[in-house]
């Protein structure tokens, strides 16, 4: 690498320290010599055990489950290298939680997804790196730099490698239309639409499909698969509008109460997935795929740490 690697520290807390070895793997630095452990009380205790004075710090930590948990280990990361006199500290999270708190729906509900991104600045962060947002206006929440990585790029890649013939790309609901578009647009598909509604939280119910699907591999897209409702019910709508071979892609496997139990009942031929949260063993399906964001994580960092482009990477 021809980064001055010296400056720049990569740490990780316990949220994925996977792939904070395989980002700093792909940069040719260690990661960071740091513990974060639990006092007796259960309060996390984190100790930096190397110098980090005017270091470029890059933290990888996705706030998936337990959520709580680890948006603190970040927030107490980030304030130990801020006063160990880090130069510059950027919060690598690949998944965004909170996110889906993004605006006021009904009276007094509160806008978590902009209460974190104060947090996150509060505590010492001066960059975030962030995944497929839920919701794209949480960029415009923080008062502090944010790039925001799409996955389509690695999930188009992986799907024309398998050479799939008379695709439709469907989005599970109105919103999903863009993220399905891109992806049609670079494996070169028409697209599809599912019109749902929600009666309540996590609960979608399927009322007509927009588009042709009928005889094509239909491609379902979502940024997120919680609970896996939406997939399973879609998926099931679309086989009974006649539709061959069905796949699903996402970006962030969150992976939910019975979603493992859906997906795997699911008229569903593969699921592709990212590891920007980590699957337990238990929920590693036979069907399920997961594809590395590491190299453009890895990329990203080399970019910003140089001052260069990061919108450079999709050009």
């Amino acid at each position: 690498m021809s980064f001055n690697y010296k400056k720049l520290k990569i740490f990780s807390g316990n949220a994925n320290a996977e792939l904070a070895e395989e980002i700093a793997r792909y940069l040719g630095v260690s990661v960071g010599s740091a513990k974060v452990t639990r006092f007796c009380d259960g309060e996390i205790q984190v100790k930096i055990n190397e110098s980090v004075r005017g270091a470029d710090v890059f933290i990888i930590q996705p706030t998936c489950a337990p959520i709580n948990e680890n948006l603190m280990e970040l927030l107490i990361l980030i304030d130990a290298v801020r006063r160990a006199s880090a130069r510059r500290i950027t919060a690598v999270m690949p998944y965004y939680g909170y996110a889906r708190q993004d605006r006021k729906t009904r009276a007094r509900d509160p806008i978590t997804a902009k209460l974190v991104a104060n947090i996150l600045t509060a505590s010492g962060a001066r960059r975030v790196i962030c995944m497929d947002l839920h919701a794209g206006q949480i960029q415009g929440f923080f008062d502090i730099p944010l790039d925001h990585l799409p996955g389509v790029p690695i999930l188009a890649e992986y799907i024309l490698q398998r050479k799939l013939e008379n695709i439709a790309v469907v989005s599970p609901d109105l919103g999903g239309v863009t993220r399905a578009r891109n992806l049609a647009e670079r494996i070169g598909a028409s697209i599809a639409i599912i019109d749902k509604r929600r009666p309540e939280p996590n609960v979608a119910e399927v009322t007509s499909i927009i588009g042709s699907i009928r005889g094509k591999t239909v491609i379902i897209i979502d940024d997120i698969i919680d609970t896996a409702g939406t997939i399973t019910k879609g998926a099931e709508a679309l086989k009974e509008r006649g539709a061959g071979d069905i796949y699903v892609c996402c970006t962030h496997p969150v992976l939910s109460g019975p979603a493992v139990k859906r997906l795997a009942e699911a008229p569903v031929k593969e699921v592709i997935v990212t590891n920007t949260i980590p699957i337990a063993q238990e929920k590693m399906l036979d069907k399920v795929k997961v594809l590395s964001v590491a190299p453009l994580l890895g990329e990203a960092i080399i970019r910003i740490h140089e001052d260069l482009s990061v919108s450079k990477l999709f050009d």
